[in-house]
């Protein structure tokens, strides 16, 4: 019984990673009929799909802040609010302007996202169970992306003429619906209200959910404690680390641009549907897969596997665009560096940076690993292009490769393993190291 309760309220919380993947990958089937409607440059089109980027990095930012204050639950409210509001200004939108004002809502909701639904989830988890309730968020994001691409594709064959981009973008007021509903029937996270020396209701809100792996700790010092070097130097030094090297594979780089780069080895022939849809649905796929590892194996032994995996995947991807009658490898190569990601970084990345920092700071601790996480996202997806166009197309995937390898050795040496190590002790975990 308090297992499928804590699941129930999981799967609430982590609906927001399925707005936050569908709002990601939606525009994808969108920017040729957005350029053509508002008769756009280049730089306008541009403009009009960055500008999500830009709301994602400063939620991103400041959402850890109110998350703490506030407590997760009463910020995703208005994180569902956000998504509704982008899909429904998006889909009426009369010109650039108002375009780009709702996809940049739509970012704040994606940044906002980001930090504090994986907060809510581990903190209303048990140890034995947290990176597989966690991990319902990774998987919510790449069943949305998978969404996305399945909902562009069926709207695309409806009869709805000039205005089926806006049908595609308005969609996603269906599940910001359900989502924001969901936000009202569950309860504030036990560890943030004793943290705010509410044990009455911690102890009522545990007791109903069936927490029983947690300690009513009394709250110290006041609502203002910040997230200090000196106090929190090992988790923010691992939260920059696993941030930093999940987006190192040039996993959103090589999403972005993923038609870009099989156009390149000479598959403009295939669909661009199908290559989307297969690289999400092996996507999906692995991300089951890592959940049912997640808390058998640990964080740390897949993010090895994984590291070693992709490496040797963009390798291979790498001497593809180096050499001559290769290509036909380029495919599998691609669906299978997804899977050894999936499997990995991206179901690994949200459970870390959710469970390493004290309850007081978590929501901060966690707005700094996705603000790290959405830079390098923005850095890399900018100069991706840029670097393949004017150098050598292969250079950006040997790179990537050598990164994953310096992450192996990285997450060899310095990661501790967290799997099973309760929330409250996990400050001393970390400072055993492994």
């Amino acid at each position: 019984m308090a297992a499928a309760t804590q699941g129930r309220i999981a799967v609430a919380a982590a609906l927001a990673g399925l707005l936050f993947g569908f709002d990601t990958a939606v525009v994808s089937g969108v920017t040729a009929p957005i350029t053509q409607a508002f008769g756009l440059s280049p730089t306008g089109t541009g403009i009009a799909v960055s500008a999500a980027l830009v709301g994602t990095l400063i939620a991103a930012l400041g959402a850890g802040i109110p998350g703490d204050r506030y407590g997760a639950r009463a910020v995703l409210r208005w994180v569902g609010v956000a998504f509704i509001l982008s899909a429904l200004g998006c889909a009426l939108a009369t010109g650039l302007t108002s375009f780009v004002l709702f996809r940049f809502i739509g970012g704040l909701a994606i940044g906002g996202a980001s930090v504090l639904a994986p907060v809510f989830i581990a903190e209303i988890s048990p140890s034995a169970r947290r990176g597989a309730l966690v991990g319902l968020f990774q998987l919510s994001i790449v069943s949305g992306i998978l969404a996305a691409y399945c909902s562009n594709a069926v709207v695309s064959a409806l009869p709805l003429g000039e205005a089926a981009w806006r049908w595609k973008l308005g969609v996603m007021i269906v599940p910001g619906l359900v989502f924001l509903l969901a936000m009202f029937t569950i309860p504030q996270s036990p560890r943030w209200l004793a943290a705010r020396g509410r044990e009455s209701e911690a102890l009522d809100v545990a007791a109903r959910i069936g927490l029983t792996d947690w300690t009513l700790a009394p709250p110290h010092g006041d609502d203002g404690e910040r997230l200090s070097w000196a106090r929190h130097r090992t988790p923010i030094l691992l939260a920059i680390a696993v941030a930093s090297f999940n987006q190192l594979t040039g996993i959103n780089a090589i999403l972005y641009y993923l038609n870009d780069i099989f156009a390149a080895a000479g598959f403009s022939q295939v669909s661009a549907d199908v290559q989307a849809v297969s690289i999400g649905a092996a996507n999906l796929l692995a991300t089951l897969l890592a959940m049912t590892l997640i808390d058998r194996v640990g964080r740390r032994t897949l993010l090895l596997v994984g590291a070693a995996g992709t490496a040797v995947m963009l390798a291979g991807v790498a001497l593809v665009y180096a050499s001559r009658g290769l290509e036909a490898l380029l495919l599998p190569l691609l669906v299978l560096f997804i899977a050894f990601f999936a499997v990995s970084q991206g179901a690994v990345i949200w459970v870390y940076l959710s469970e390493i920092f004290p309850t007081r700071v978590r929501a901060r601790g966690q707005a700094l690993g996705s603000a790290t996480h959405w830079i390098w996202a923005a850095l890399l997806s900018f100069g991706f292009p840029i670097v393949a166009q004017n150098f050598d197309r292969s250079l950006p995937f040997w790179f990537f490769a050598g990164a994953t390898l310096l992450q192996l050795l990285v997450v060899w040496r310095f990661f501790p393993e967290t799997k099973g190590v309760r929330l409250e002790d996990m400050e001393a975990a970390l400072h055993r190291g492994r």
